[in-house]
């Protein structure tokens, strides 16, 4: 089913073949995201620690699908930033902290290293899939609240101001859509998924993005949940769902 990298992929090329080039790279992919305000301190510490892990693990290809995923999440949050400050729903100036970190990247990086543990394909997946999520949850929040000012409740369909919690709208779920469809296909072309089964991925983040919207209406409306747990457990239901669709497939 996975077309997993022959080469430079895995624990074990990367332990015996230059483990520092694994830690200068997500060092410096730490330092250059605090210095762009991606991140807080402590996010990119965070951040630091699960590059590594994916590189380790799963090789380059897993790493610039995090470098990718950094990049569209970071034009996203910065479009029409003035905008949303004024509706106070802008991201902190000074970047996501390690909590939002870990809450978007937890459980890719639980893949990786259960992948290293295993060996089986299914982490692969849960680690695309995860990853595609988070693009997907923050470019359909981020873009659609710069290009809206309503969005409507996903539990009851009426109006609301763009950016409230379980508040969707057409055009920042397409770009979504987009966010999960970019990451899968940056691994697809590193070689860790085959282009037949590009479609699991995108769909299981696209499920997870739904997911997470419900618990924001649902549940951090009410505070019950905060908007870290909510995002954990977005990407948790993207792996829960690409676990689903490769049990399925009858792998």
């Amino acid at each position: 089913m996975l077309n997993v990298l022959k080469s430079g992929a895995g624990w074990a090329a990367v332990h015996h073949n230059g483990v520092w080039i694994a830690i200068i790279v997500t060092l410096v992919f730490a330092i250059v995201a605090r210095l762009v305000r991606g991140v807080s301190t402590s996010g990119a510490i965070a951040g630091a620690v699960i590059s590594f892990v994916l590189f380790a693990s799963l090789g380059p290809s897993a790493f610039v699908a995090l470098v990718c995923l950094f990049v569209l999440t970071w034009l996203a949050t910065r479009l029409g930033y003035g905008h949303k400050q004024t509706r106070g729903t802008a991201e902190r100036r000074d970047g996501r902290t390690a909590s939002q970190v870990l809450a978007n990247l937890g459980v890719a990086g639980a893949g990786a290293v259960l992948f290293v543990a295993t060996g089986s394909e299914l982490p692969i997946l849960v680690v695309i899939a995860a990853l595609s999520e988070a693009a997907a949850d923050t470019l359909s929040s981020e873009y659609g609240q710069a290009v809206s000012d309503r969005a409507v409740l996903i539990t009851t369909w009426e109006s609301v101001p763009a950016g409230t919690d379980g508040g969707i709208s057409l055009l920042g779920t397409v770009a979504g859509i987009g966010g999960a469809s970019v990451i899968t296909a940056v691994c697809v072309g590193g070689n860790l998924l085959g282009w037949r089964w590009f479609w699991i991925p995108v769909l299981a983040a696209t499920l997870g993005m739904v997911i997470d919207s419900f618990l924001g209406a649902w549940l951090e409306r009410k505070g019950i949940l905060n908007n870290d747990a909510v995002n954990f457990l977005g990407t948790m239901a993207a792996a829960v769902m690409v676990a689903i669709l490769w049990i399925f497939m009858g792998r």
